[in-house]
């Protein structure tokens, strides 16, 4: 029967093995990332009028000990003479 199931509603199929609608970790700000992850600052890029993009940025480790306590400026500058970035997403559909 549940095969059945499967072929009548296949949608169904796809939300449990993704389980997208879910959000973890529940109960969390991501708009404060640096209580998340260490070296972390949260910004938001406009992209064109009217569109808003957050990010975040996190420097290397290696500069973990000169990040801590810096304000949103030195971040901004650590980011404008860093030499090689990369870009990824993550977490589940609720939370990327």
């Amino acid at each position: 029967s549940v095969p059945f199931l499967i072929r009548l509603f296949p949608g169904v199929l796809t939300k449990f093995v993704y389980l997208n609608f879910l959000a973890f970790p529940l109960f969390v700000d991501f708009r404060r990332p640096e209580l998340l992850v260490n070296n972390t600052i949260n910004l938001h890029l406009t992209t064109e009028p009217g569109v808003t993009v957050g990010i975040w940025h996190t420097v290397p480790g290696s500069r973990g000990a000169e990040a801590r306590g810096q304000d949103q400026r030195w971040y901004e500058e650590a980011l404008a003479e860093a030499g090689q970035e990369r870009g990824g997403d993550g977490g589940n559909g609720g939370t990327r």
